[in-house]
């Protein structure tokens, strides 16, 4: 079903306004792009290589500036030292192969200067949100793809953040991995009420996590469609195995495939 805009602005996680990126090299890589996330809201951004998804999430994160237009984020704030509005999962889990697990998830709190006595059981409870526990005095060698992922996003939860940013995490798992973490990634969503922006490939992955599909067109990015996923909650493989779950994915394809027509033409 094709989505309206998310209206509400005083509900609203993220607002990009006519944003635009163009790199020195003189490539405009996205926009004009607008933009509304609500709060708690789980969004994916779809689109082909190229098309800007992975430039909106790092300028959403502050870690690049728009060339123009406005980047806005409203959050709680942070009430504790160490604690940060935005949580980001990269593609590559980028673990410190040196440092046992607790001591990789416990890097953002010691880079915040957090007290010891207030880190120590927020890393522990974000080894047990991804099911971790029994593996806090591990080493990065000793993890599975999928485990290392999970030591990702249990660094990203550690400072509390109010949207969680993630960039393609799962595209190089095997599909069954995959799949399970797709599911203990919503039942996180469900538990801790975050907003999620999540940037993939995946048809599939996209109609099975999002309230709402954002399709991208090819570079430079601007929104070519959006579709509000209105399954029942909580989802489960009921849904990923169901009628209503094809046809949710044959109209988010086909309205992708202009955007590889054109990524071929340019």
């Amino acid at each position: 079903m094709l989505a309206n805009a998310a209206a509400n602005t005083t509900n609203l996680a993220v607002r990009l306004r006519a944003v635009t990126k163009i790199y020195d090299s003189g490539v405009t890589a996205l926009g004009p792009l607008h933009l509304d996330v609500g709060r708690g809201e789980f969004i994916s951004l779809l689109g082909p290589s190229g098309c800007g998804k992975s430039t909106a999430l790092r300028l959403i994160a502050g870690l690049a500036a728009p060339t123009s237009g406005s980047v806005d984020v409203s959050h709680h704030g942070a009430a504790r030292r160490g604690s940060h509005p935005i949580g980001f999962v990269f593609q590559e889990p980028t673990l410190m192969p040196w440092a046992t697990v607790y001591d990789n998830v416990r890097l953002p709190l010691k880079l915040a200067h957090a007290p010891p006595s207030d880190a120590e059981g927020r890393i522990h409870d974000a080894l047990d949100q991804v099911g971790l526990s029994d593996f806090a005095n591990a080493y990065p060698r000793e993890l599975s793809g999928g485990m290392k992922m999970r030591v990702s996003l249990a660094r990203a939860l550690v400072t509390d953040p109010d949207i969680l940013l993630m960039d393609e995490p799962f595209a190089a798992l095997d599909e069954i991995t995959r799949f399970r973490l797709n599911n203990d990634l919503l039942t996180l969503w469900r538990d801790l009420n975050k907003t999620v922006i999540f940037v993939t490939h995946s048809v599939f992955e996209s109609v099975y996590l999002s309230e709402r599909v954002i399709v991208m067109t090819a570079r430079p990015g601007r929104i070519g469609a959006e579709f509000r996923i209105t399954s029942a909650e909580p989802r489960s493989e009921a849904f990923r195995t169901s009628a209503e779950y094809a046809a949710y994915c044959r109209e988010v394809s086909c309205a992708l495939a202009p955007s590889y027509a054109g990524q071929a033409s340019a």
